[in-house]
């Protein structure tokens, strides 16, 4: 098994105008290691890889890599909605001291089950770093369906899936079909809880990147079984899961980042600050969760 664990899809933190804010970096990157993160992920849908153009999608990596300096796995988004453009940005991160890819389903052009198995199986053979699929139908438009999954999971280089349907029944499919060394990773905070008691290995989490040491317990309660422990931890995040997603991801995470001081007030169009009707919700969320120093 290669990735498990309490794992952050990191946000990108930027300046009020919406610059990568490099040092900024440095200190979020510290503070889940002191938390016990287990690895990163940078330049997901929470890093805005989105608006990031090709050379600060690269540069942000780079700095990331010298910054984790091998004390954990570094995973990082490169997938797109072109073949062609993904496979140039996963072959050049895979120069980098990088420890996988994760790769998002083509999203908007909607292609079948075919297109999309063909999609990954190349760009996994091109590449020397394990590949992990990543699975979002709320942001793609399509879903990548189990028995696609099970046929790329042959792929030697194909080592796992971030699976963010919230589809618990999925876990036992893919844990039956895909072999016990598939890592399978929930994309999906509000279930993730459920997701690895089931069988799962660890979480890509939204969350973490606010409560990353209380993530670490949840993960190493589910894991490993314990099944009380785990509902308890969850039961206090719940509140939390959903307030990061009263807005599209990663503005509520952004904004709450900014209450702890982690960041800075900067976030790209066309994504916009968190509207001031749900700060309370959030804040509330974030005192329920166990965060002190927040005042409601």
């Amino acid at each position: 098994m290669i990735f498990t664990g309490s794992m952050v899809a990191l946000v990108t933190p930027m300046n009020a105008s919406g610059e990568v804010d490099e040092s900024r970096l440095a200190g979020l990157i510290e503070f889940h290691l002191e938390a016990g993160t287990e690895a990163f992920v940078i330049a997901g849908t929470t890093g805005e890889s989105a608006t990031l153009s090709r050379d600060e999608h690269l540069r942000l990596i780079e700095h990331a890599c010298d910054l984790v300096d091998g004390r954990v796995p570094i995973i990082v988004g490169t997938g797109s909605n072109s073949t062609a453009q993904t496979l140039d940005l996963s072959t050049t991160a895979a120069s980098l001291p990088i420890d996988g890819l994760l790769v998002v389903t083509p999203y908007y052009n909607k292609p079948t089950q075919q297109g999309m198995f063909e999609h990954f199986s190349k760009i996994a053979t091109a590449v020397d770093k394990p590949v992990i699929l990543y699975n979002v139908p709320g942001r793609t438009g399509v879903d990548l369906q189990p028995n696609t999954v099970v046929r790329l999971s042959v792929h030697s280089n194909i080592v796992g899936i971030k699976e963010a349907t919230g589809d618990l029944d999925r876990v036992e499919i893919f844990r039956r079909n895909c072999g016990s060394d598939f890592s399978l990773l929930s994309g999906d905070d509000l279930t993730s809880s459920d997701f690895m008691l089931r069988g799962g290995n660890g979480v890509i989490s939204v969350t973490a990147n606010v409560v990353p040491d209380k993530i670490r317990l949840l993960c190493d309660a589910a894991c490993s079984g314990n099944q009380l422990e785990a509902e308890l931890i969850d039961k206090k995040l719940r509140s939390l899961h959903h307030a990061l997603f009263i807005e599209s991801n990663p503005i509520p995470v952004k904004w709450a980042m900014l209450q702890l001081g982690l960041v800075e007030n900067g976030i790209r169009l066309p994504l916009t600050v968190l509207a001031k009707e749900h700060q309370k919700f959030l804040i509330e969320s974030m005192v329920e969760a166990g965060i002190g120093g927040m005042s409601e």
